[in-house]
């Protein structure tokens, strides 16, 4: 299955990694090391997430890479990454609504 991001969620990685980076560099890029690794993950596992509580319908699913949700939308021929949260982060639903 294809995994595709959205413009959105490319935007919040980018944001994690630079904020990150502004103290410490080398562990901004295993972070986002560790984030490609994970979302490359859903292009066999699609359904490893858990369903997102918010919304409670099972194509839409999260995992976690610490400190952030990735939120992503399973499809028929591929997944959307959606948005990445920041767990500390007030759920926000036009996030997930035109993906």
């Amino acid at each position: 299955m294809k995994v595709v991001w959205s413009p959105l969620a490319e935007q919040r990685a980018l944001e994690a990694v630079e904020y990150i980076a502004q103290d410490r560099p080398r562990t901004a890029a295993v972070w986002l090391e560790g984030l490609l690794e994970r979302v490359s993950q859903l292009d066999r596992f699609e359904e490893q997430g858990r369903v997102v509580s918010e919304i409670g319908i099972p194509a839409y699913r999260e995992i976690l890479h610490a400190p952030y949700r990735i939120i992503y939308r399973v499809d028929a021929s591929r997944v959307v990454i959606l948005t990445l949260r920041h767990v500390r982060r007030a759920w926000d639903p036009a996030e997930v609504d035109d993906a």
